[in-house]
């Protein structure tokens, strides 16, 4: 064989060895092909995570079948396993504790810093913004911000929340249903529904029963939507203390909350209930600074109120450092009339008068347990100071439990439309404060929201014209009647004292003499100790508006009960 034909052989073997072995390659990477890639650690999280994010919600019934609610008998027993610690007097602060670890800082910040990015999840879950049923307080009042030291409604114009707080979700969920809110709104006059989720005690969220609660309170927020009334979603921090033990849950949960009600008008978010134990306020504000984020990351008109240290007492500490580079900020104030009296009243008046937004998202007319008796003259004291300041406020608790501060008798299973006999003492103070002082069942209230004047049903006849005046060489006193109403058995009449400073000097220790034409009894009466005997009414100040500087001028208050014919008042001043 010549060498030409030699080299035209080797090239042909070749040339088949080099397509067998291309063929080879092709068949076995066309194999491998056919098999799931590798996927990192990183990316199977995330496909995990929004698979579990996208899964459908159950439906939630619009309204809570009577039948079906948990017996009284059964919350007040679950409830009774954890009872609330009573809460220390401002007075006597604790001591401050150490800042947080700098590890779980980190950890926390890590936590928010991945949470803050916008997600699909939070555009999926979205709730369509709803429209209010015309008439309702946020139809009249809309959006709220924060102006100043207190809220103003979508017209500029300053606006009180004034609304009733539930006892803990898990405990008296009986209490969270449509019929229930709307007796608070039509016939009591509130205009906003707290939802205190605890975080750690009995069916806590971060206790097992994270499921439980989201579901009770996505209900409570679509009630009170439904309604017109604004609600407040509480992380209700109490026997965990330290808000940064659950920083992680907390940021997931309004992470969550915050993009579902983004487009909402009328939803709050209250991000730690009471820190105690201890907490001091850079420990708190440390906590706070992850949480806010990542709801104004949702939506940055949120309004969000923050706990102060001491069960939310000591908002002086806040005041001297405020949380900064956000719009809607408020702080948190509790008070128990019966333990914080004075003392707490100018802590939060000298809070305001430093600039600081309070929100009173908590009180109780008794001492700071829960139990004891009702301090109503205290209370009455603290009503017209949030008044006097524009501070909003809400009442513990909407439940029967066997306790002072419950608004509904211990006796009484009804969960809506009570009557007055269903109410506690405190429960028929509150429905006064609201309806200004007309018992429950007498009003019609075109707007519960920012109703401070009575209807004219039911024999209610108001009045705005002086019904007597008093002066001395220093006082003038002015006394009006503002409304009558009698309930079948007695007539009722409410007047509210104006005592002014005409000295070009400061005052102090005034008195008022009210006498009437027959005999009368002191019904409720607030900013002043009040008394009554015979035909006699008798008025001296609270410590706080004792002294009155030059030109100053308060008002008090006071309801009288008869079955006497009175006549016309006469009103005398003394020094």
């Amino acid at each position: 064989m010549d060498k030409s034909k030699k080299q035209l052989i080797i090239i042909i073997a070749a040339t088949f060895i080099i397509g067998a072995g291309i063929a080879t390659l092709v068949f076995l990477f066309s194999g491998n092909s056919k098999t799931e890639p590798a996927t990192n650690v990183a990316e199977s999280e995330v496909l995990t995570a929004d698979a579990e994010s996208t899964a459908p919600e159950e439906d939630v019934p619009e309204t809570v079948d009577a039948t079906e609610e948990p017996s009284t008998e059964e919350s007040g027993s679950a409830e009774s396993q954890a009872e609330e610690p009573a809460e220390t007097s401002a007075e006597t602060p604790v001591e401050e504790s150490a800042q947080q670890p700098a590890a779980e800082t980190q950890t926390a910040t890590a936590a928010a810093t991945e949470m803050a990015a916008p997600t699909a999840e939070a555009a999926a879950t979205e709730a369509p913004a709803p429209k209010a049923a015309s008439g309702t307080p946020v139809s009249l009042h809309g959006e709220l911000k924060v102006n100043g030291t207190h809220l103003v409604d979508c017209n500029g114009k300053t606006f009180q929340i004034k609304g009733v707080s539930t006892h803990g979700l898990a405990w008296f969920p009986e209490y969270v249903n449509k019929a229930s809110f709307q007796t608070l709104r039509d016939e009591w006059g509130a205009n906003c529904v707290r939802l205190a989720m605890y975080t750690a005690e009995y069916g806590g969220y971060c206790e097992g029963g994270s499921s439980q609660m989201k579901t009770m309170v996505n209900n409570g927020v679509g009630y009170a939507t439904d309604l017109g009334m604004y609600v407040i979603i509480d992380w209700h921090i109490l026997q965990d203390q330290d808000p940064n033990k659950h920083t992680a849950e907390a940021i997931a949960f309004f992470d969550e909350m915050s993009a579902k009600y983004a487009g909402y008008d009328n939803v709050i978010y209250e991000i730690c209930n009471e820190p105690n134990g201890g907490v001091n306020w850079p420990t708190i504000k440390n906590y706070a600074e992850q949480v806010i984020p990542v709801i104004k990351k949702n939506n940055p008109d949120a309004i969000i109120i923050v706990g102060t240290p001491t069960w939310s007492q000591e908002v002086d500490k806040a005041a001297a450092d405020p949380i900064t580079g956000y719009t809607n900020i408020m702080y948190t104030l509790h008070f128990y009339a019966a333990t914080h009296k004075d003392s707490l009243r100018k802590t939060m008046q000298n809070a305001i008068n430093s600039g600081l937004p309070i929100f009173v998202t908590e009180f109780g007319t008794c001492d700071a347990s829960g139990s004891g008796g009702n301090d109503f003259s205290s209370a009455n004291a603290w009503v017209d100071l949030m008044d006097k300041n524009s501070v909003s406020y809400c009442i513990w608790s909407l439940c029967n439990k066997n306790e002072t501060a419950a608004l509904i008798n211990s006796g009484c299973s009804k969960t809506s439309g009570w009557s007055e006999s269903d109410l506690s003492d405190a429960g028929k103070w509150y429905v006064g404060v609201l309806n200004n002082g007309v018992p429950l069942g007498s009003l019609d209230l075109a707007d519960s929201s920012q109703s401070s004047q009575p209807s004219d049903n039911n024999n209610n006849n108001s009045s705005s014209e002086p019904a007597a005046s008093s002066s001395s060489a220093n006082t003038s006193v002015t006394l009006t009647q503002s409304n009558h109403w009698n309930d079948g058995k007695a007539d009722f009449y409410q007047y509210v004292v104006n005592v002014k400073n005409t000295s070009s000097s400061k005052i102090s220790g005034w008195s008022v003499t009210v006498s009437f034409g027959g005999n009368v009894s002191i019904d409720q009466f607030w900013s002043g100790n009040i008394t009554a005997s015979g035909n006699t009414v008798s008025i001296k100040p609270e410590d706080f508006n004792s002294s009155l500087a030059a030109g100053e001028s308060i008002e008090v208050g006071f309801i009288i009960k008869t079955s006497e014919s009175l006549g016309t008042p006469t009103v005398t001043v003394g020094n």
